[in-house]
């Protein structure tokens, strides 16, 4: 009897050993934007993708000023996980601004989408008026436009300005032409056409994102083409991709336009080790759809996108991770 309890106790000493050299529950910090936005719905999204696989495991969002604050977090190593736009990180890559020398330590996760395009909505009354249709028409028109343009510091505002730019409607030439570049987000923006008080809207986000039906519904606009040679040029600056906004998305848009779009990247640094990085990208693979459900313009995510990105080397979790499923050689 004395024997049998020792084999007992002896077992039971290899179990809790055994649990205790497993690995360990992943608890990391996600900086996300701002706490009504659909990265602290993704940041939810990638907690409950790692609790469906172990319910200990923790993802804390922590809301910030965008990609760039997240960036700056990551090489500071003050935060785990961040999620940033293509185009910021490739500016971080290249020390541009806003940073103040090249970011050399980020490492991918993966892609969280990569259809976010940028829109430009004119009114319809100056469209009509002027004939402008596409960006390449704003400056030869002659037009006084009010340009709505996002906050300074949010890279969809680097990049309307840049487009705008390679059009040749620069603010120079839109306060030449009587009008004038008004700053504000996406709400802002939409709320500032209804008002009244500009007269274009720009920004890159969903295709029918609320805010882009709230300036459709409420005023008559068009959806502005953008020219190839810009696409090109903007493409080759901040590496985003050609988009096609479908026929038919907004009211007044009976063909489709041709534009580009932003992604966004679930992206940490050298510090976050090895282990960590292999269960939240095997989670978020194996439970895509926690995901997914967390926003109707995520069901496009696939484990094929996910590790399509070519911003970052992957970390070397998130690599293992996906040479064992098969997602890459």
């Amino acid at each position: 009897m004395k024997r049998k309890l020792t084999m007992f106790f002896a077992a039971l000493g290899m179990s809790v050993l055994g649990s205790g050299v497993t690995a360990q529950s992943v608890n990391v910090t996600l900086s996300g934007g701002n706490p009504s936005g659909l990265w602290s719905l993704l940041g939810a999204g990638v907690d409950r993708a790692v609790k469906a696989s172990d319910p200990r495991g923790v993802v804390t969002y922590q809301a910030t000023g965008g990609g760039f604050a997240n960036i700056a977090l990551l090489q500071a190593n003050r935060t785990d996980l961040g999620l940033a736009h293509d185009a910021e990180i490739k500016l971080a890559l290249e020390g541009a601004e806003p940073f103040r020398g090249p970011v050399e330590n980020l490492q991918a996760i993966g892609y969280m989408y990569n259809w976010a395009p940028m829109h430009f909505f004119l009114r319809k009354s100056i469209a009509d008026e002027y004939g402008i249709d596409s960006l390449d028409d704003l400056a030869s028109s002659g037009a006084s436009i009010r340009v709505g343009n996002n906050n300074a510091g949010n890279v969809t505002a680097n990049i309307t300005s840049f487009m705008l730019d390679a059009a040749g409607f620069d603010e120079e030439t839109i306060r030449a032409n009587g009008g004038t570049m008004v700053r504000g987000g996406s709400a802002q923006q939409a709320d500032l056409m209804a008002d009244g008080r500009i007269d274009m809207v720009t920004n890159g986000i969903f295709v029918g994102h609320s805010s882009f039906l709230s300036v459709d519904r409420n005023t008559e606009v068009v959806v502005l083409q953008v020219p190839q040679d810009v696409i090109d040029q903007t493409n080759e600056r901040f590496g985003t991709t050609p988009f096609e906004i479908p026929a038919g998305s907004y009211s007044n848009q009976p063909e489709a336009v041709q534009t580009l779009a932003l992604g966004a990247l679930l992206i940490t640094s050298d510090a976050l080790d090895e282990e960590s990085g292999y269960t939240i990208a095997k989670d978020i693979v194996e439970n895509m759809d926690e995901v997914r459900s967390v926003h109707s313009s995520m069901k496009e995510l696939t484990p094929e996108l996910l590790v399509s990105q070519t911003t970052l080397p992957f970390h070397p979790g998130a690599q293992r991770a996906y040479t064992e499923l098969g997602l890459l050689e």
